[in-house]
């Protein structure tokens, strides 16, 4: 089971991620909906596509752009669309 840690909080945690670039991929259902809250940051990868963001708050404490997402990724990422990544300081393992 891998799972997804930030301010003490489990946010997410499944035995089904898919790992791309070294970052866990989860899928959607598997990630406590309640830490996340929709951002407009969008970014651009030239092989996986345009990626969304959620920032994570627990305890108070909110994350900015720690999860991100690709809705409508290119052929070559098709395995990571409805899944969620994160980063700046969330640990995954």
């Amino acid at each position: 089971m891998v799972k997804a840690t930030w301010n003490g909080a489990v946010i997410a945690e499944s035995d089904d991620t898919v790992v791309v670039e070294g970052n866990h991929y989860f899928p959607r259902a598997s990630v406590h909906p309640e830490a996340l809250t929709d951002s407009k940051t969008t970014t651009h990868c030239p092989w996986k596509g345009t990626a969304h963001y959620h920032s994570i708050t627990v305890g108070g404490v909110t994350n900015t752009d720690a999860a991100w997402y690709y809705p409508d990724p290119k052929s070559a990422a098709a395995e990571i669309k409805d899944r969620i990544a994160f980063w700046r300081g969330v640990v995954v393992g």
